[in-house]
């Protein structure tokens, strides 16, 4: 991402979403959580989605400065995992 300002907002629906700061267009990212979750989190709810949020921005900065791997021509054998 670059060194925009980007806002943590709460959605009507009561997601909580990032977007750029000043942009009222589909934010960039949203979080929806269960009525299970929002029962454990209550009033917690944005200081978790901001953690969510940030723990998200450092792992896509980490990946930018990352050397790119030569691309290979070979077959990728795709699995499916669940991811907890």
């Amino acid at each position: 991402m670059s060194s925009e300002t980007y806002e943590i907002i709460e959605l009507s629906n009561g997601d909580v979403a990032l977007r750029r700061a000043g942009h009222k267009g589909d934010p960039l990212v949203r979080i929806h959580f269960s009525d299970e979750s929002l029962d454990f989190l209550r009033e917690h709810k944005i200081a978790i989605a901001r953690a969510m949020l940030e723990a998200g921005i450092e792992a896509v900065q980490e990946i930018g400065a990352m050397e790119p791997e030569p691309f290979e021509d070979e077959e990728l054998e795709v699995t499916e995992h669940t991811i907890h």
